[in-house]
């Protein structure tokens, strides 16, 4: 495949370039600023004006390291951009952490929006999944700290931690009311991104998590395995994808997309276009649907685009997240570094989905309880409670086959019961009280609920039966 120009370039939270690139502005004291190269900046006369006077008359001594990154920040934040940011040091470490092997945190994608710290996505099988984190839910604190206004990297060293330990966010919904809070106990998060299966009638799943350094050759292994135990159809599941590196994306999207079909094009800021097609050295005739979701973002949506305009390749699910921007990474020799949009990206037919998103051919949504509020275990629910918790319970109870008679939010005895009912078959002490490992047992069988009844799937399959004349 031709190889891509640039040096690497990455979607949302992952980004990286090879090399180091040399960024210096010249700050510091009257010999600095008398240097005829900085001289011939006239731009930046006020800048340094302000720094000299920072340094003579503020009324404490202030590091000089500390003005100039505050300086480089506020160029950053000045764009109005938020997939544009500024990293310190430790920032940075953080950052690069991204795409290795492994990570400990609660493993949770995150952007900024509108001054608000959003959740694109919780990584499959992590805390945050379990603790029922969904795409599109905002943190409004971490630990009680507020996050209003904060870069999603200056968020990201936040809600990052040792393993073991605990985070306490607080989470706003839509159609909540008030927030809620959710206690999740960080944990060592592999960045394993394929995962597959077969379903019945040699119809196999593989979900891609994210697009990472392995990910192609990954993917490449499964399919493999999904052919040796008799593969006819193919459901690729890219919901709640983030996306990742852009490289992978094209390769995998060259497994698909018919040679010499274009995959993705880029436009500068002097409107060139340039075109990246795919170099597909081999004919895929399994029969394939594609499902995304509102949290397939990026790398996830050049993909879906890609399959969908230059293969004809059904798309199923939710309309996708909408980020069709591309971001460089330049890294400072004292270990920060600065990521910049520097493009943006165009379907094979030149559209831009950014913040639109990619409309599915067949618009399916998943059942109404699989977006229900989040309970905190750490609370307790019992006879006379109410609020919005226990009518999300209520809910979760009758999805799962333990009807309360109720879904108004007022916890009486009927819902005890229920609860009770739950508890013995989950062999719990029978207790009715709605909290810790009971309020844990009753996600976790919602979850398992809405992977039986995932109505997204089905319809691929049942699209993919249609191809395959079964």
């Amino acid at each position: 495949m031709k190889k891509f120009h640039f040096a690497m370039l990455l979607f949302l939270l992952v980004f990286l370039t090879a090399g180091i690139t040399t960024f210096a502005l010249a700050f510091g004291d009257e010999k600095v600023v008398q240097n005829p190269t900085v001289n011939e900046r006239e731009e930046f006369d006020k800048l340094y004006t302000v720094f000299d006077t920072l340094k003579q008359d503020y009324f404490k001594d202030v590091k000089d390291s500390k003005l100039i990154n505050g300086a480089i920040n506020g160029m950053i934040e000045a764009l109005d951009d938020p997939y544009s940011d500024y990293m310190n040091e430790e920032e940075a470490n953080s950052f690069h952490q991204s795409i290795s092997s492994s990570f400990e945190g609660i493993g949770a994608e995150i952007q900024e929006q509108d001054g608000h710290i959003v959740i694109v996505t919780p990584l499959k099988g992590s805390p945050a999944e379990k603790a029922g984190l969904k795409p599109n839910d905002k943190v409004i604190t971490v630990d009680g700290k507020s996050l209003q206004g904060m870069s999603s990297t200056e968020a990201v060293t936040l809600i990052r931690g040792k393993k073991g330990t605990k985070v306490e966010l607080s989470i706003m919904r839509t159609g909540m009311e008030e927030p809620m809070n959710v206690s999740i106990i960080r944990d060592t998060i592999p960045l394993q991104t394929v995962y597959g299966k077969m379903l019945d009638g040699g119809i196999a799943q593989v979900q891609i998590t994210s697009f990472s350094q392995n990910t192609t050759s990954d993917l490449e292994k499964v399919l493999t395995e999904m052919k040796d135990q008799g593969m006819k159809g193919l459901v690729l599941d890219l919901r709640q994808n983030p996306g990742g590196l852009l490289d992978q994306a094209i390769n995998i999207s060259s497994m698909f997309v018919p040679n010499g079909k274009i995959i993705f094009k880029v436009e500068d800021r002097a409107g060139k276009i340039q075109e990246y097609k795919s170099e597909n050295q081999g004919n895929s005739t399994t029969p394939l649907v594609v499902l995304i979701d509102k949290g397939s973002a990026s790398a996830s949506e050049i993909f879906a685009a890609a399959v969908s305009e230059s293969a004809g390749i059904p798309l199923v699910g939710e309309t996708s997240f909408g980020k069709g921007t591309v971001q460089r990474a330049q890294d400072f020799e004292d270990g920060s570094n600065i990521k910049l949009t520097t493009e943006k990206w165009l379907t094979p037919k030149g559209n831009w989905i950014h913040q639109k998103g990619i409309k599915p051919d067949y618009e399916v949504a998943l059942p109404e309880y699989a977006s229900l509020q989040i309970i905190d275990p750490e609370k307790e629910y019992k006879i006379s409670s109410s609020g919005n918790e226990v009518k999300s319970a209520q809910k979760m109870l009758k999805a799962i086959g333990f009807d309360p008679g109720r879904e108004d939010g007022f916890f009486d005895q009927n819902t005890e019961n229920a609860i009770k009912a739950l508890q013995k078959d989950a062999q719990l002490d029978q207790n009715g009280v709605l909290s810790g490992k009971t309020t844990m047992m009753l996600m976790d069988r919602l979850r398992t609920q809405i992977e039986q009844n995932d109505t997204q799937l089905m319809k691929a399959v049942e699209l993919l039966k249609a191809q395959m004349g079964s």
